[in-house]
């Protein structure tokens, strides 16, 4: 039985030359990749392009190569990242049952594989509604496989420090937080690596400075955290934290968070990240706020009785020279 192609809406169409060309080269992925720069008009936006095939940045890449080769595709065509479309869109699909069925039934989809490693790190089976956020950063976020199980072992690990080893993190909780790092820009394994590297070094030099505040035997809660982070991304060393700490409790008889970042953020504002250059600024500010005056010479004996005696005369006179006026 014969049958015809139908094209629905827009046609998109090429030479018989490249067809050809295609054709002897014998590649999907040139064939997919060469539809999806006629869809773009020519433009080859790399980030993109991978997003919309859902392939890794390095596959995304070799079949562009390829077609150069081929004669398809020009280098020049090449866009910077900051002009791409801006993926995914507001709100992510519902996925049915039979969407996730037929991912997981796919032998060349990593998804498979991604689930039993998330079971396996979570110490369960998941459920329909885990599989579904699962499928979520994978497809709609189109977050690459590697890059979510960093974000699973970093959400593990964080449930961990909190509370204890043993706890997991819900699902809902990663996905949440792979919501933050899609839009962070940490969607290669490249930047997520580099991520939890800057991660791990502030827990360290959080977990340093909580004992400069006399907190111990717990880890800091999140509005704690933050202040930290931004002490720490400010540049300031241990003991000029401890610093802030004691004018803080001198101040208010007790640890005001608010209030010792307004000491910090003040320092920071004028340059002073080191206890000398801090020590420097108030013995300035005690020079200024007591400056020093030459006092007058001190009167010669009966020298003050002189003076005394002459303001005395003056002020008679006036007052003879007012009822004077009156007079008249």
């Amino acid at each position: 039985m014969a049958g015809k192609l139908l094209y629905p809406g827009a046609i998109l169409s090429l030479t018989t030359d490249a067809a050809d060309r295609l054709l002897a080269s014998s590649s999907g992925d040139c064939a997919l990749l060469y539809l999806h720069l006629l869809r773009q008009n020519g433009k080859f936006q790399p980030g993109y392009a991978a997003k919309v095939l859902k392939w890794p940045p390095e596959r995304t890449q070799a079949a562009f190569d390829a077609l150069v080769k081929l004669g398809l595709a020009d280098r020049r065509e090449l866009k910077e990242p900051e002009t791409e479309p801006q993926l995914p869109p507001p709100e992510p699909p519902t996925y049915t049952a039979a969407d996730l069925a037929q991912e997981l039934e796919n032998r060349d989809s990593p998804f498979p594989a991604l689930v039993s490693e998330v079971q396996r790190r979570l110490g369960k089976i998941l459920s329909a509604a885990d599989l579904k956020q699962l499928y979520t950063l994978y497809d709609f976020l189109a977050l690459p496989a590697e890059v979510i199980l960093l974000l699973v072992n970093w959400c593990v690990e964080e449930m961990e420090r909190k509370y204890g080893e043993g706890r997991k993190p819900r699902m809902a909780q990663i996905s949440k937080e792979g919501f933050a790092w899609r839009r962070k820009g940490i969607d290669t394994a490249d930047a997520a690596e580099a991520y939890l590297r800057r991660q791990s070094l502030l827990n360290t030099r959080t977990a340093s400075i909580l004992p400069l505040l006399d907190i111990k035997g717990r880890p800091p809660v999140d509005a704690e955290r933050r202040y930290l982070t931004q002490w720490i991304e400010m540049g300031f060393a241990d003991e000029v934290i401890r610093m802030a700490y004691e004018r803080t409790v001198l101040k208010k008889q007790s640890m005001s968070w608010p209030y010792m970042n307004s000491i910090l953020k003040s320092w920071h504002q004028k340059g002073l990240h080191t206890p000398e250059a801090i020590r420097a600024q108030d013995s300035g500010r005690s020079k200024s706020a007591a400056p020093t005056v030459n006092p007058p010479a001190p009167a010669a004996p009966g020298e003050a009785d002189r003076r005394v005696r002459e303001d005395l005369e003056r002020m008679r006179a006036y007052l003879r020279a007012q009822q004077a006026k009156e007079g008249e």
